[in-house]
């Protein structure tokens, strides 16, 4: 694996989540069965007509089931365009699942986007990736941050809400004076505080953390990421994380989910995943981050590119790229199940022990 961002170094996971008191696995905080999502790509209809082509679907998510625990940090990874930030909205509530049932709680996320799930709403918030683009230009940053206290009615008096937000901006290592200027004056490292400053403004339990340290560079990479790991163990929050970068996965992950085309292939703790990797295609990831421990080593060749997702292979959708592929492959979908190794696998072959 490739060498962690400066100022970063390798720790323990934290718990994932306290033990139920009569010894019992306590109950998910975020739990996802079967969901999926498929996008409308179709032409426009007289253009079906006159071409006689019917509806296209995409499906970006599909099938998709997990939990994540209070208390841990979940990551999902995968190449570009396999589904996981249509995940992050999904849970949000910024979009709606075509199939299954997402909860928070133990309730029903579909009421996210209705009058009632105002107070669901406020205890889950999102990071998203770009801080140049999430941010307002025209509005003050004390304003940017104070917009979830006022949305949720936190407080109301004026100044006490102004006094909230710096208290916020000097929480994630701004000055409190800060919330007068606006976005442009600010780096874009500055610009990602402010944006977890506001996401904390609600006072969550949960954060979707999509890919927030991508659009920065590696020394501030490091610094994000080590103020979201205090403020993790200071406010007892609980995150979905998602990147590229495996190196960052490995520093702030307990768990990590392995996507691809819309399904994940391998859920299992970070150890497993970057230990003793199962999956063909977790594989795969791994053997494509350059490391010169591993300089000299055999490696599996995987062959291909990415499928077209408005037209994917049948069966396991990975199998023409595989090398252990089979006809059972070619044709049946492999289901996530418990894995020899630990874990959670998709896959023929680690099923039939051909690998």
């Amino acid at each position: 694996m490739s060498a962690l961002p400066a100022g970063l170094s390798p720790s323990a996971a934290p718990a994932s989540g306290p033990a139920a008191a009569d010894g019992r696995a306590p109950a998910p905080l975020v739990d996802l069965t079967d969901v999926a999502k498929y996008f409308d790509v179709s032409a426009p209809w007289l253009n079906r007509v006159l071409e006689r082509q019917g509806r296209r679907l995409l499906h970006a998510v599909d099938g998709v089931t997990f939990q994540i625990h209070a208390g841990e940090t979940l990551a999902l990874v995968g190449e570009s365009g396999c589904g996981k930030s249509t995940i992050a909205r999904l849970i949000v509530g910024l979009y709606a699942p075509t199939r299954g049932m997402i909860r928070f709680d133990g309730q029903d996320t579909s009421i996210l986007r209705a009058a009632a799930g105002r107070t669901l709403r406020r205890r889950l918030q999102m990071i998203f990736q770009d801080p140049y683009a999430s941010l307002n230009p025209r509005w003050t940053v004390g304003d940017i941050v104070a917009e979830p206290i006022r949305a949720h009615e936190l407080i109301q008096d004026k100044a006490a809400v102004l006094d909230r937000a710096g208290e916020l901006l000097s929480h994630v290592g701004l000055a409190a004076a800060d919330r007068e200027k606006y976005p442009h004056q600010f780096s874009g490292g500055q610009r990602q505080r402010i944006s977890i400053a506001r996401a904390l403004a609600s006072n969550p339990e949960f954060l979707v953390c999509d890919e927030p340290t991508s659009a920065l560079d590696v020394s501030v990479q490091a610094q994000v990421l080590n103020l979201m790991k205090d403020l993790q163990r200071e406010l007892k929050l609980t995150y979905l994380f998602i990147s590229h970068n495996l190196a960052v996965v490995h520093h702030i992950a307990d768990r990590v989910g392995v996507m691809y085309l819309g399904r994940i292939v391998e859920l299992a703790d970070k150890r497993t995943i970057f230990g003793a990797p199962q999956h063909p295609y977790t594989r795969m990831l791994l053997d494509a981050v350059p490391d010169l421990n591993m300089t000299g080593k055999s490696r599996t060749p995987v062959a291909g590119e990415v499928p077209n997702p408005l037209n994917p292979p049948s069966g396991c959708t990975f199998h023409p790229r595989c090398p252990h592929a089979n006809e059972r492959c070619k044709t049946e979908i492999p289901l996530l199940k418990q894995a020899p190794a630990g874990g959670e696998v998709a896959c023929h072959a680690i099923e039939e022990r051909r690998i």
